[in-house]
C-alpha cells in the first residue's frame, strides 16, 4: 500500500439511452504505469468470474500508450429498472443511483438521480459484511501510512447520453461538444446531487420520417402520373388502330331455296 501512494486508477462510466429506452452501460477501468510498475501482476491476478456471472462483457487488459492498463466492461440493458439496478452494481462511490421513464401525452420523459462520492474515504468501499468478516476496514492501517487519499488516488467521471432535449433547470451534468453529459465524481468526501431530466417528443426519434414521407409522395404523384399516361396512350393508340383498320364489306346475298 505505501507503494501504491504515488499510484492512480480512473473510472469513466458511460451510459446510452436509446429512444426506447434500451442502452448500454460502459465501464472503463485505466491503471497509471506508476500502478502497473509497483503491481505488474495486477492484469493476470484479476477475478473477474462472478463479474462476467452477472452479464459483463469484459475485453482483456489492453497497455495504454503511456505504459498503463485499461480495461472495459459493458452491459446492455432493456428497460429503466434493469438500468437503474446496473447503475447501482457498480457501487461506491455511485449511490442510490436512478432511471426512471414516464410518458404524458406524446411526450416521454427519462430522468437520472443519484448520489456522487465517497462520503467515508476509502472505508466506503467496505460494507458492514466485508468488515464484520475481517474484523475492521481492510487495509485501514497501510492506507494511513501511506497518506493516499482518494483525492489523490482516484479520477472518476459518469457521462450519459438521453433522448430528447435536455431541461437546464433539472440537470446538472455538463454537456459536451457531442451532446453527451457528463459529471465528475467528488472524491474529498463531499457528495454531489446527479441529476439529469429530458424529453423526448414524438418527433425526436424520427427526423427522417418528414423527408421519407415527401420522398414517398413524389414518387406516389409520378407513379400515378405515369399510370395515367400510360393508360390514356393505350386507349388512343387503340382508337387510332380502330379508325385505320379497313370496314369489311359484306358478301353477296344468295337465297337458299330448299
Amino acid at each position: 500500500m505505501i507503494a501504491l501512494a504515488g499510484c492512480r486508477l480512473d473510472l469513466a462510466v458511460d451510459m446510452v439511452v436509446e429512444p426506447d429506452g434500451t442502452g448500454t452501460i460502459s465501464v472503463v477501468v485505466t491503471a497509471d504505469a506508476e500502478l502497473v510498475a509497483a503491481a505488474p501482476t495486477i492484469a493476470s491476478e484479476l477475478a473477474t468470474d462472478d463479474i462476467v456471472a452477472a452479464g459483463w462483457a469484459i475485453t482483456e487488459p489492453a497497455t495504454t500508450p503511456d505504459g498503463g492498463l485499461t480495461m472495459t466492461l459493458t452491459h446492455n440493458f432493456f428497460s429503466d429498472e434493469e438500468a437503474t439496478n446496473l447503475l447501482n452494481s457498480l457501487g461506491p462511490p455511485f449511490n442510490q443511483m436512478s432511471m426512471t421513464r414516464n410518458s404524458s401525452g406524446e411526450d416521454t420523459t427519462t430522468r437520472l438521480s443519484g448520489l456522487l462520492g465517497l462520503s467515508d474515504g476509502f472505508d466506503t468501499f467496505a460494507d458492514d459484511d466485508l468488515i464484520a468478516a475481517v474484523g475492521a476496514v481492510p487495509f485501514a492501517e497501510q492506507i494511513a501510512a501511506s497518506g493516499a487519499t482518494p483525492e489523490s488516488s482516484m479520477g472518476v467521471v459518469i457521462r450519459t447520453t438521453l433522448p430528447g432535449e435536455v431541461d437546464g433547470a433539472e440537470t446538472n451534468g455538463t454537456e459536451l461538444d457531442d451532446g453527451r453529459l457528463e459529471w465528475t465524481v467528488p472524491m474529498d468526501g463531499t457528495i454531489l446531487d446527479w441529476r439529469a431530466l429530458t424529453t423526448q417528443s414524438p418527433g425526436d426519434d424520427r427526423w427522417w420520417a418528414r423527408p421519407l414521407s415527401v420522398v414517398a409522395l413524389v414518387a406516389l404523384v409520378a407513379w400515378v402520373s405515369f399510370i395515367t399516361v400510360f393508360i390514356g396512350y393505350v386507349v388512343w393508340a387503340r382508337w387510332q388502330r380502330s379508325r385505320r383498320r379497313p370496314r369489311r364489306s359484306p358478301g353477296p346475298h344468295t337465297d337458299a331455296t330448299v
